[in-house]
């Protein structure tokens, strides 16, 4: 009795599935390549492992017996599945599949998420069938999700002092020093770095970057992580703050803030991309990475 199918039992199943076809042993030498002796001791051996007769053969012909004809639709549907397997197999080499979760840091340029469409949209024309999912959050937050592998890639201002993490540049964005309107400065012709000492600056618990700030002195009763957050403080009038040049434009356009010394306040943001080290990325991550790279490269 069959309880196992080995690589031998497919050949004879082959076997017998061409002497069926062929309409008999002698009929199927040709088609083998082998002596009608040697398809006889090849499909006794496959009765054997079955436990029962397939065909009869003799004076009155080839002919197959009940449990012939079934062992020869199941050995079809079995090569059949064989081939649906194959090609599916074959299908599946290059094919990216998975999940991939991907932290962004807040208020982000259009041109940013423009290069960051246009990264998704390069992966999506890949052989891939990946789950996307995009998660905006703060920087501290993104590094605590990638420690946990609550993600697999995060792009955001990172302090870059997680041993564990790898950081890879990106793109820069400039920061400016604000105020609003009603603010003493706002209509004063000549501003110099020390009046800027007396101003209550908004503060940023995480902004590790106030390090690098040429401005970062003075008085503070205002403090947020969120650039929303900050732009609110300083259109109160009472505040100065820092903000991304993108998020100030519109209300600097409309006369709501100036930049206060543009020249000597202003300072780069680098922004990275960062992943864990210690975590082998997926065939999917790979390449995503490859096409963020390739878009803000360009």
């Amino acid at each position: 009795m069959l309880s196992q199918l080995h690589d031998l039992d497919l050949q004879l199943l082959r076997l017998f599935v061409t002497v069926v076809e062929s309409g008999g042993f002698s009929a199927a030498q040709g088609e083998l390549g082998i002596g009608q002796s040697t398809i006889s001791t090849q499909m006794a051996k496959l009765e054997t492992r079955l436990g029962f007769r397939l065909c009869e053969r003799g004076k009155a012909g080839f002919r197959l017996t009940p449990k012939g004809e079934q062992v020869l639709a199941a050995t079809r549907k079995l090569f059949g599945a064989i081939e649906t397997f194959k090609g599916e197999a074959r299908g599946m080499a290059d094919l990216l599949l998975g999940e991939l979760r991907i932290g962004l840091s807040e208020a982000l340029d259009n041109q940013v998420l423009q290069r960051l469409g246009a990264a998704i949209g390069r992966f999506r024309q890949r052989n891939q069938a990946v789950q996307f999912e995009l998660i905006s959050a703060m920087p501290a937050e993104l590094e605590r999700r990638l420690l946990q592998d609550q993600l697999q890639l995060a792009i955001g201002y990172f302090s870059r002092g997680q041993a564990a993490l790898d950081y890879q540049p990106l793109f820069s964005e400039r920061q400016q020093l604000f105020c609003g309107v009603g603010h003493p400065l706002f209509g004063h012709d000549a501003i110099r770095l020390d009046d800027l000492a007396a101003c209550d600056l908004v503060q940023h618990p995480y902004r590790f970057e106030e390090a690098r700030q040429p401005f970062a002195s003075g008085p503070s009763s205002a403090r947020t992580e969120q650039v929303e957050c900050s732009l609110a403080f300083i259109l109160s009038g009472a505040h100065i703050g820092y903000l991304p040049e993108h998020v100030a434009a519109p209300w600097e356009a409309s006369g709501h803030l100036r930049a206060l010394l543009p020249d000597q306040a202003g300072y780069q943001v680098p922004f990275h991309l960062a992943r864990h080290r210690g975590r082998q990325p997926s065939e999917a991550q790979v390449a995503f990475e490859e096409d963020l790279l390739a878009v803000f490269g360009d």
